[in-house]
C-alpha cells in the first residue's frame, strides 16, 4: 500500500522534512521512494508541497499518515477534520456525559481472588436443603 508521510532531513536540532510517497512496508529512513511530493519546515512558514500530485496520489489509493493528513487540511489542499496523533486513547470531550456506574464493574464484582473466597455471587441460586428422611432425637440420658 502507497503511504505519503513524512521524511526527516536536515542538521540535527534544526529538522525539516520532505513529503514523499512511498511503500509502506519500507522505512522512511531507507531512501526507496516513489516520488518526493514536496518540503515541510516547521521553523519556517515556505512549504512547498505539490498539491496537484499529492491530489493525485490521495485518488489513486495512497493513504496519508496522521500528521501528514493535518499538514494538508492546514495548507487546506484536503477538506476533512483533523486526526488526533496523540497517543491518547481516547480524545478529551468537553461536552461529554458522565460515564454511567453501572456500566463499570465494581470492585466487589471483579477482585483478586483472594478478596472474594467464600463469597457467593449475586446471581447464584440459593442452596436446596437436603429433605430429611427421618428426624434426628437426641437423648438427653447419659449411658452408664
Amino acid at each position: 500500500m502507497l503511504k505519503i508521510r513524512l521524511q526527516r532531513v536536515g542538521r540535527v536540532h534544526e529538522t525539516s522534512f520532505r513529503l514523499v510517497l512511498t511503500e509502506s512496508v519500507n522505512s522512511t529512513k531507507s531512501g526507496r521512494l516513489k516520488e518526493i511530493l514536496g518540503s515541510y519546515d516547521p521553523r519556517k512558514t515556505t512549504d512547498s508541497i505539490k498539491a496537484d500530485r499529492v491530489k493525485y496520489w490521495l485518488g489513486v489509493g495512497a493513504k496519508a499518515t496522521g500528521t501528514v493528513h493535518n499538514l494538508l487540511i492546514t495548507h487546506k489542499i484536503i477538506d476533512g477534520k483533523k486526526i488526533n496523533v496523540l497517543p491518547r486513547k481516547t480524545p478529551i470531550k468537553k461536552d461529554a456525559e458522565p460515564v454511567k456506574e453501572a456500566a463499570l464493574p465494581t470492585s466487589e464484582a471483579v477482585g483478586t481472588p483472594t478478596e472474594n473466597v467464600g463469597a457467593v455471587p449475586a446471581e447464584a441460586p440459593a442452596p436446596v436443603e437436603a429433605p430429611a428422611s427421618e428426624p434426628v432425637i437426641e437423648s438427653t440420658e447419659a449411658s452408664a
